[in-house]
């Protein structure tokens, strides 16, 4: 036995253990005793604590809706869905433009290869409102001729590749709109091309041989009319693209109401300004200032101002459901 009075006997007592019962020690501690509690010396290996499932779980805070974090997801996730408009820097910018514009031409110059293999068809068609008033037209030089088809053919060349040119612009514009406004894409394309097709059918058909008739059967009819065909084209194209234009009115307003610019209740109080501008723009561009030629001219546009209002509102409608839309969602997030 173990003299309690002596410390050297139970020191030397614990190193007579074994190494066996050391180790086991130390690994596996002894329980406590549940009568007295008390326990053995024990040299633990530090072990991590699983979580103790009586303990309470913490609930999450809900995200802040005023989170300067979550604000600056969601406008990266606007930018993201813009695209990449929105970085691109001013040379980006310029390059772009660059490229649509190459594009623009060399579909210009494709399709005036295609005009001026068929230029004397062209030359027929473009020429007989003028021969319902006179018999022939007249050149004064020698490379009249060579100008007018050259002029033909490029004229017909921007009408042939007017779609691809539209394409060319709405590719530009289309990296810094919405995904949503994306979609306008091809009803852009589809409008622009058929108004500006129907607007040079309108002054080939209906405006150009009334102005004719006009000016050389009604106030000509004391002169003997030596017309040059080079003049009789310029004034012809003039009149042919300027209403292909002019007729673009609706795709305009339409873009301006995508974009909350205009609304159909300004286009609908202005009506009288813009009924007087019209009168203005038709005085300046009519050939003659008769008012029947006068009203060939000012009548399309109140008609193309009129589908711009109705056009404006489809839009505006449209506008306010995506915005209600959108606040629904955000308040039920």
């Amino acid at each position: 036995m173990n003299d309690p009075k002596n410390p050297q006997s139970e020191s030397a007592s614990d190193s007579e253990e074994s190494p066996q019962q050391q180790t086991s020690e130390d690994v596996e501690p002894p329980e406590e005793s549940p009568e007295t509690g008390d326990s053995a010396p024990k040299h633990t290996v530090p072990q991590q604590s699983s979580p103790s499932h009586d303990e309470p779980i913490e609930p999450t805070p809900p995200p802040d809706e005023n989170d300067p974090e979550d604000e600056a997801e969601e406008g990266e996730e606007e930018e993201g869905e813009r695209g990449l408009g929105g970085r691109m820097t001013f040379l980006e910018h310029l390059d772009e433009f660059r490229r649509r514009i190459l594009n623009s031409v060399v579909s210009i110059l494709v399709t005036f290869v295609a005009a001026w293999i068929f230029r004397e068809e062209i030359y027929n068609f473009i020429a007989a409102p003028i021969y319902n008033v006179v018999e022939k037209l007249v050149v004064i030089k020698p490379t009249e001729p060579f100008t007018i088809y050259l002029k033909t053919s490029f004229a017909v060349a921007i009408f042939l590749a007017s779609p691809f040119i539209l394409l060319q612009v709405w590719l530009f514009i289309a990296p810094g709109l919405y995904r949503k406004e994306k979609g306008y894409a091809l009803p852009f394309l589809f409008s622009s091309t058929l108004l500006f097709v129907l607007g040079g059918m309108f002054a080939y058909y209906v405006v150009l041989p009334p102005a004719l008739d006009f000016l050389l059967l009604e106030f000509g009819k004391n002169f003997q009319a030596l017309i040059t065909a080079i003049e009789y084209f310029d004034f012809a194209l003039l009149i042919i693209i300027g209403m292909g234009v002019v007729f673009q009115l609706p795709v305009l307003v339409a873009f301006l109401s995508i974009f909350g610019m205009i609304t159909p209740r300004f286009l609908w109080k202005n009506f009288r300004y813009a009924f007087l501008l019209i009168t203005i723009i038709a005085a300046v561009v009519s050939p003659t200032t008769d008012p029947f030629n006068l009203f060939l001219w000012s009548g399309p546009m109140v008609v193309l101002y009129t589908i711009s209002i109705a056009v404006s509102w489809v839009f505006k409608r449209r506008r306010d459901k995506d915005e209600e839309a959108d606040s629904d969602s955000s308040h039920s997030a």
